[in-house]
């Protein structure tokens, strides 16, 4: 499938914006890479949003989080997000303006949690970040002024994954639905690299096979990848166990041209097989990261506003 043109238009700009500059190879030069290219891509927040730090206080550590909360809105319901970046680059910086639209789109307050990077911090140390916060927002959320009743969590890419492992984990641990809906944005939900998407992707743009690679080993080691499907770790592989505390909605939205577009169906396929009320989302045209590049893309912007809305959606049934 086609690529939308204006994604097109902004990768030729980017590559020649870092034209003769050296690849980067490690995991400190490329997240200062993956934060020089975000940067091109921000907005100024949308009108009334209040933009405020928080400092999330856990057992043998304290996270950052970015909390926005959506104007003419006195008690939101709060989504904990948890941005994208292999495991390994990325922060609530990077993801700014994909957290400020969410907030406006959704009218929810959204909490961007700064979650410890590998490889200084491999797993399980981001899936514990992940499900730690969000029990720490379960149980904070009336305190910090949102509404009480309602719990979500979302992310893109590897956020995607740390967001759907958190939500399963806490459940399970309550033995009740804490967390009622998610939003995975092309979520990584499988240590394979061998679907169709990876065959049909693998080099293209956005994101590529030699790419996931390395972020996978760099999270959990090659070991990950030899064992494949055959991971029993429901943190590493979203499909290892019956999804027996999933959120009781999902909205999973995916890239039609993008390496990980298989996971995120496989996943959502996953949860219906197991009568888990899912919304599935292929958009058209559009690469992985787009998310980040809705000041870029015109249809960027407008397929995030039509998960935006199904989230609303489900939100309202739960």
């Amino acid at each position: 499938m086609a690529i939308d043109p204006l994604l097109a238009a902004y990768y030729q700009r980017t590559a020649a914006h870092f034209a003769g500059a050296p690849a980067p190879v490690t995991a400190p030069e490329r997240r200062a890479r993956f934060e020089a290219v975000a940067a091109l891509s921000q907005l100024p927040d949308p009108q009334g949003m209040t933009v405020t730090e928080l400092a999330v206080p856990l057992a043998g550590r304290t996270l950052a989080a970015r909390l926005f909360r959506p104007a003419d809105v006195a008690q939101p319901r709060l989504i904990v997000y948890f941005h994208g970046g292999g495991w390994v680059v990325g922060s609530p910086a990077t993801h700014h303006t994909v957290a400020a639209l969410l907030a406006s789109d959704t009218g929810c307050a959204v909490a961007s949690v700064d979650y410890r990077l590998a490889p200084e911090f491999p797993f399980p140390a981001p899936c514990d970040d992940a499900t730690d916060a969000v029990e720490w927002f379960a149980a904070q959320r009336q305190a910090l002024g949102f509404a009480p009743d309602f719990l979500a969590v979302a992310g893109d890419s590897a956020g995607g994954h740390l967001a759907a492992q958190a939500a399963a984990s806490v459940n399970a641990a309550a033995r009740a639905d804490v967390v009622k809906a998610q939003l995975l944005i092309y979520p990584v939900a499988a240590p394979v690299l061998t679907t169709e998407s990876y065959r049909a992707f693998g080099d293209g743009v956005g994101l590529t096979r030699e790419e996931m690679h390395w972020f996978w080993t760099q999270f959990a080691g090659e070991a990950v990848l030899t064992r494949g499907a055959e991971n029993d770790d429901a943190r590493l592989y979203l499909m290892a166990s019956a999804p027996s505390r999933q959120p009781p909605a999902s909205v999973v939205l995916v890239a039609a041209n993008d390496v990980l577009r298989d996971d995120g169906l496989a996943y959502a396929d996953f949860l219906v097989r197991h009568d888990a009320p899912v919304i599935t989302i292929e958009a058209s045209g559009m690469t992985h990261g787009f998310a980040r590049l809705q000041p870029d893309a015109p249809r960027a912007r407008e397929w995030m506003r039509r998960a935006a809305e199904a989230f609303r959606s489900i939100a309202d049934d739960v």
